[in-house]
């Protein structure tokens, strides 16, 4: 930031005629004296270099200023630094017996190299150099005796020696013109002077600028005005400007880029001189400068007016589109409401209610009985209100006439052609007007708060905003006398510095929290997201918004500026307009921002020493800006901190990780806000929050690569380019490669004692586990030995009794077969017909006999386990018969062997087969034979 920078509003004024003014309108001027660039009091002359920096030939040696910060660097003989003019990459200088050029180093800083010493010059005795001009790649030194002249490209140089005393040099039309006292004026042909004129006045006047315009060569002469040649003969320049240059000396003077002039005069301050020769203003000590007498006026690239003074160097803001208000007479005192009325423009202030004609430069002029603050200024009914403390003003013909003398005033506003409401300290008033007169009529009983905030609705319903209360919904009968209901709205937050109003038929609720519109159907506030963007709360000053009714724009006020919503011109749809300049410019009570159109694109801004006049029409974004990297420092642990080169890919120890930042952007007007937004690639991952702090440090850093990038944004425009360094931060010696490889060499030795002590200790460890396994395995073979016999044992038991069960079936088998065969032989021997029936049947039971289908079953389940139970699952509607079927086809037996144990025919067998397909839904060409063996 601008260290000791004292910012001063003054005065350009137009048509200026005396020194006598007391008030103007004005663009900022910066005042910088010798604590803000630490360098001595005269300055005498000022250059730019392309990268627009400022650079000023100061008593103790060159200036630098860089937007952010002055360097002071001291002259190589410690003398008096006289001259300066900026020539591509390099700084030409003139001093005392010595001149050169000044270059910068890789650390970013100046280095002078001396033209004197190179060429071995002998300077005269008493020897300065004044001037420094430049011409086709020749750069000219004056001092008083003679002109060097120094060639850029092959380095020669070229002595012209005076005659007499050299006061001037400068160029006009491309050509070098100087003056030589007693001798007359030259111009340089072919490296040779030639006289171009020798009149009188030249021989006794000194000469202060030569300049071409109208294509003729002008001349300023420090005691006798304008001159010009024709046909090589001097003649006086006519202006009105003469009637004031007559008794003023002039020192310094500037041909600006619009064809105007600056002239800086020794006592006098600094006049300006259109280009038809009219004195258009004037700056002196007693409108802000610091110090009357001029010693260098320098136009920069931005025209800019750059002063050096006898004391301290000033910096106008020429075109900027502020024009700030200073009464140097009477203190007008903080401005809370103006308005233009009848011509004449009035501010209301703390001290009283004042006046003067519209674009005029009379000074304002109090208005009687209105001592005190004044709160608000409304037009109605073709009538001027004045709310005040002590109530509430009628001013016509600037004479105030006293129509309700209570508690005071704040706002109007008109119900019909004969009603106004007022609101008061304690709430609503009526006023009414009757036979073209406006008086009291009543106060609206039922409501006792403070009313500033408050609008009125069509259906007798009024709003009334409290700061510390809340917003109130008051509904009123029919003849403003009575509040019949009163109720209090919950949907928004009561907060300091906050508003209401009417726009577009709509209520709005304006607080830090954003802007709320009025729904009428739910009877609540809703946050409006495109009015809300009047006021951000990370920038929030004040919730009051100001209705400009001539261009239906609405203002709101910010820490980062002025804002504005401005209706679209094609659609309903409103934009959003920012003014990104100082709040000190426009810096007023919070809560009581105004703001009102005085012409064209011109507006008022009340303030708390005056107030600030805005012209939208010259706000422009800012360009060619630029942003650079100024200065890097190193901080070490008990170190000083130390500079390092603007080199790429600087590398730094360890112990070196804390590095700090300098950076800035060459804009000098001083009105716009300038915020700085970093990113340290390596570490961070985003860009910072924008800030005005034009530095950062950053301390213990990792090892690593890093880039250090840094952007501006002025007046809400981004700088053409992103700045950055990149460096590298050696890793610390115990992290080194070589320290990496002992480590891991450390830790393969490690790793190998670690192995022979573990393998030592597994090998002991398993000799005594195989000693205890050994031990253990015996016990367990006895044990499973004795297991297995118990085992054995018992599988021959089972065996055993199943054995004797398969004999005890086999038996009872023979058996019933010997009976069966008994029966038979029986009945055979009986022998008759009955009998052989008889034997039929026998042999028919015995043929079905299902203890064989069972017996037959177990066994086939012992053979093939589960084969029945899985064709159950996947087919359960097959019947007792089909699965027997299915057990004899397992076994791979043929329809013929299949019919005997089914006691049916092999054709039956195959009517089996073919149902039991269908009932399997198996397609036509499948083998059932195969699909029951796959199961």
């Amino acid at each position: 930031m601008k260290k000791h920078l004292h910012t001063v509003n003054i005065l350009i004024v137009l048509f200026i005629s005396s020194l006598n003014c007391y008030s103007q309108e004005v663009p900022p001027v910066s005042v910088f004296n010798t604590e803000d660039y630490g360098g001595g009091n005269q300055n005498w002359s000022i250059s730019q270099a392309t990268n627009k920096y400022i650079y000023v030939a100061n008593n103790k040696g060159l200036l630098e200023y860089n937007g952010e910060k002055w360097w002071l660097y001291p002259t190589p003989n410690e003398t008096i630094m006289r001259s300066v003019r900026c020539i591509g990459n390099q700084i030409f200088t003139g001093f005392f017996r010595d001149f050169g050029f000044w270059e910068k180093d890789e650390y970013g800083f100046l280095e002078f190299t001396s033209i004197v010493a190179q060429k071995e010059i002998k300077m005269f005795e008493d020897e300065q150099i004044w001037e420094i001009i430049e011409l086709d790649g020749w750069v000219l030194f004056k001092s008083l005796q003679r002109i060097h002249l120094y060639n850029l490209k092959n380095k020669t140089l070229k002595t012209l020696e005076g005659k007499g005393v050299l006061t001037k040099i400068s160029k006009a039309n491309g050509v070098v013109y100087f003056q030589d006292l007693e001798k007359g004026l030259f111009k340089i042909e072919n490296g040779k002077p030639l006289l171009v004129s020798d009149d009188p006045i030249l021989k006794r006047f000194t000469l202060k600028e030569i300049f071409y315009k109208n294509e003729k060569i002008f001349l300023l002469t420090d005691q006798r005005g304008f001159y010009f040649l024709e046909n090589n003969k001097l003649k006086k320049w006519e202006i009105s400007a003469n009637a004031y240059l007559k008794n003023k000396t002039v020192y310094s003077a500037e041909f600006l880029s619009d064809g105007n002039m600056a002239l800086g005069t020794i006592s006098n301050g600094v006049a300006y001189i259109t280009d038809s020769g009219a004195l258009s203003s004037q700056l002196n000590q007693n409108l802000g400068l610091s110090n009357n007498t001029i010693l260098s006026v320098f136009e920069d690239f931005d025209k800019n007016i750059w002063l050096g003074l006898d004391n301290g160097i000033n910096l106008v803001n020429y075109t900027s589109p502020l024009k700030i208000f200073i009464n140097q007479k009477d203190f007008l005192g903080t401005i809370y409401t103006s308005i233009i009325y009848d011509g004449f423009l009035y501010l209301g202030t703390n001290q009283g209610l004042f006046y003067k004609k519209q674009n005029s430069k009379q000074p304002f002029t109090l208005i009687e009985k209105t001592q005190g603050q004044v709160w608000s200024l409304k037009v109605i009914d073709d009538t001027l209100f004045c709310g005040h403390d002590e109530g509430t003003f009628i001013i016509k013909n600037r004479k105030a006439a006293l129509i309700f003398n209570a508690q005071g005033t704040w706002d109007f506003v008109s119900v019909n052609a004969n009603l106004i409401i007022q609101g008061n300290y304690d709430g609503l008033y009526v006023l009414e007007k009757e036979k073209n007169s406006w008086r009291l009529r009543n106060k609206i009983e039922g409501f006792k708060n403070s009313a500033r905030f408050f609008i009125v609705l069509d259906n007798k319903e009024i709003f009334v905003n409290h700061e510390y209360k809340g917003v109130y919904k008051l509904k009123i009968d029919d003849y403003f006398r009575n509040v019949l209901k009163t109720k209090k709205d919950t949907s928004v937050q009561k907060g300091i510095h906050s508003s209401i109003l009417k726009h577009k038929n709509d209520v709005f609720y304006a607080s830090k929290k954003g802007v709320f519109k009025y729904d009428f159907d739910e009877s609540f506030f809703k946050l409006d997201s495109v009015y809300s963007s009047l006021i951000p709360e990370d920038v929030f000053v004040s919730g009051k918004l100001i209705l400009d009714e001539y261009a239906n724009k609405l203002w709101s006020f910010t820490s980062k500026g002025l804002r504005f919503l401005n209706p679209g011109k094609l659609s309903d749809k409103a934009t959003l307009e920012m003014i990104p300049i100082k709040k000190s410019l426009f810096k007023g009570p919070s809560g009581f921002e105004n703001i009102i159109h005085l012409e064209n694109e011109k507006y008022l801004i009340g303030t708390i020493n005056g107030y600030l006049i805005v012209d939208l029409n010259k706000i422009s974004a800012p360009e060619n800006l630029e942003i650079g990297i100024t200065q890097v420092l190193n901080h070490e642990l008990n170190k000083p901190s130390k500079n390092i080169r603007l080199i790429r890919n600087t590398t730094f120890k360890d112990t070196e990780n804390s590095l700090e930042f300098h950076y800035s952007v060459p804009n000098f007007d001083n009105t716009s806000n300038i915020m700085y937004q970093y990113k340290l690639e390596g570490y961070h991952k985003n860009w910072s929050d924008y800030s005005d702090s034009n530095s950062i440090l950053f301390e213990n850093l990792p090892f690593g690569k890093y880039t250090f990038k840094v952007r501006a944004l002025v007046a809400g425009s981004s700088t053409n380019n992103i700045s950055q360094f990149e460096f590298n931060i050696e890793k610390p010696w115990f992290l080194s490669n070589i320290a990496v490889i002992v480590y891991i060499l450390i830790l393969f030795c490690l790793i190998f004692i670690w192995y022979i002590l573990s393998k030592r200790y597994y090998s002991r460890k398993q000799e005594k586990f195989l000693f205890r396994a050994q031990k253990e395995l015996k016990l367990k073979e006895l044990e499973s030995s004795q297991k297995i016999i118990k085992l054995n044992n018992e599988k021959l038991r089972n065996d055993i009794e199943s054995k004797n069960r398969e004999l005890a079936t086999s038996t009872m088998s023979i058996i019933k077969k010997n009976e069966f065969l008994n029966s038979i032989k029986n009945e055979l021997i009986d022998g008759n017909e009955k009998n052989v029936s008889k034997v039929v049947k026998i042999i028919d039971k015995n043929l079905n006999n299902t203890d064989d289908w069972k017996m037959f079953q177990e066994a086939f389940n012992n053979a093939d386990k589960k084969f029945l139970d899985k064709v159950k699952e996947k087919h359960p509607d097959l019947t007792p018969n089909d699965l027997r079927l299915c057990a004899y086809l397992r076994l791979n037996l043929s329809s013929k062997e299949i019919a005997p144990l089914l006691n049916i025919s092999p054709r039956s067998v195959e009517v089996k087969r073919y149902r039991l397909r269908k009932k399997m839904d198996l397609e036509h060409n499948a083998n059932l034979t195969n699909y029951i063996l796959e199961i």
